[in-house]
């Protein structure tokens, strides 16, 4: 299986192909963390110089569409069910200090503390993956995309998950009368309008809700018009405050779970509750009426944190209606796993390197993001092969629990046994490069940071 994903890679890449393919084996057999581009050209296995390797990332070309179907045909993780679980989230690759780099954004990133958090330019990236069950550092990642400055992020979110379930039912990983695929998402997450948007796939969206989200109740019967009543008939019930308990009906379930790492968790759910939508923000250019978009509302309360400390409940909305207390439960479980990904982007950034290249284009970064997506792919597939190569002071795992960074420790003795695709470098000589005290003559332009295109007015003007 790693064999052949190593060749269908090598066959994506159409131009500067070994030398990219050489940049992703270095990127799997250097030792330690990736600090730096230049340092990857001094590993082994990276048979070219170090211009080489810029000058492939920088023009190199890479079969993207056809990448994203391999890997959608790769076995993935399921449920014990046999259900798929997907997390979508973005992540960012700061650049604070590229001017000359165009396309970047505004990057929200969290501090330390409460209320320390900023906004730093930057690239932001949206990326799909497969969860697997129970505590796990292990994702599989299906899809990355680049967000623009003028990018609506709830649009392009919805475009990738069609694409990426379009690419799951030709691969097989979903047939008919198998259980809806569900897609787990945060807060910054506008679920009704992704449930709204992906209604016409097998498809079930669970998402975080804000605390301070008011939804609205089913429509009570209503009694028969009379004579003298006017106006349109209501379409929406109650008023369902989450910070407000006397706003709460009566439950449809509620059930308590005993876990190792919260003590017992008390999961409450309400069936049929909807947001009330209006025609402004992402659904300004909707036409018509409305939707009403009913679903499960999930409150889910745990005894305690990690470090015996105090927990806030958390509230969750599902796409799905008529969920039992089963099916509920296993909702808020994999909710939790979905904090599996983070895992995999510190594994991005803090181990491969991810967002340590000073890159100047967005399509050179690009390609490097799917580098390095394909380098921890072949870690997931090289995870039942490699040996568990502990330090003395670390601590022992559980055989097959070894993580990503474990495989990788020992991927280059994996090497020599599977697919190595790329050819010997030719003997050449390296360019005259600019002669010395020579100046540059074309200044790379300036970019500015976030939205930079004149929209018209988004609501007119009451005079």
């Amino acid at each position: 299986m790693l064999s052949r994903f190593r060749r269908n890679f090598f066959a994506c890449l159409r131009t500067r192909t070994d030398a990219l393919f050489e940049l992703t084996e270095a990127l799997l057999c250097a030792d330690g963390a990736v600090r730096s581009l230049v340092e990857l050209s001094l590993v082994a296995e990276h048979r070219r110089g170090h211009g080489a390797m810029y000058d492939a990332l920088g023009h190199g070309d890479l079969d993207v569409e056809t990448l994203r179907d391999h890997l959608a045909a790769l076995p993935l993780p399921r449920t014990e069910r046999g259900r798929l679980v997907l997390a979508v989230d973005v992540t960012s690759w700061l650049r604070p200090d590229a001017t000359t780099s165009a396309a970047r954004l505004f990057c929200h990133v969290y501090g330390r503390t409460k209320s320390t958090a900023q906004l730093i330019p930057g690239w932001q990236y949206s990326m799909v993956a497969a969860l697997e069950e129970g505590r796990s550092s292990w994702t599989a990642v299906l899809d990355a995309v680049r967000l623009g400055p003028d990018d609506d992020a709830m649009a392009i979110t919805a475009q990738q998950l069609r694409a990426v379930m379009t690419r799951l039912i030709v691969s097989g990983q979903w047939n008919p009368g198998d259980p809806d695929v569900l897609i787990v998402a945060d807060a910054g997450y506008d679920i009704a309008r992704l449930a709204f948007t992906l209604s016409d796939l097998p498809v079930q969206l669970l998402g975080r809700l804000r605390s301070d989200r008011v939804f609205r109740l089913p429509l009570l019967p209503q009694p028969q018009k009379t004579a003298g009543r006017v106006g349109r008939p209501p379409r929406h019930g109650a008023a369902f405050a989450l910070r407000r308990p006397e706003t709460w009906p009566p439950p449809t379930h509620c059930r308590t779970t005993s876990t190792s790492r919260y003590g017992l968790a008390e999961a409450t759910s309400w069936d049929r509750v909807h947001p009330r939508l209006t025609h402004r923000s992402s659904w300004l250019t909707h036409h018509g009426q409305l939707p009403v978009i009913e679903g499960t509302v999930i409150r889910l309360q745990v005894e305690h944190l990690p470090g015996d400390r105090e927990a806030a409940p958390v509230w969750l909305w599902s796409s799905a209606t008529g969920l039992n207390d089963v099916e509920v439960t296993a909702c808020w479980q994999m909710f939790l796993r979905r904090f599996d990904l983070e895992h995999t982007f510190r594994m991005f950034k803090q181990t491969l390197g991810w967002a340590r290249p000073k890159i100047r284009t967005p399509e050179a970064a690009d390609r490097w993001t799917w580098l390095v997506l394909t380098a921890h792919t072949q870690l997931r597939l090289a995870r039942p092969l490699a040996e568990n190569l502990r330090r003395p002071w670390e601590p022992r795992s559980r055989s097959g629990r070894l993580t990503p960074a474990r495989v990788r420790r020992g991927f280059r003795n994996l090497r020599p046994t599977i697919a190595r695709p790329a050819h010997a470098p030719k003997p050449t000589r390296p360019g005259p490069g600019r002669p010395p005290g020579a100046q540059n003559q074309r200044l790379a332009p300036r970019y500015d940071v976030g939205k930079t295109t004149r929209r018209p007015l988004t609501l007119p003007i009451q005079l």
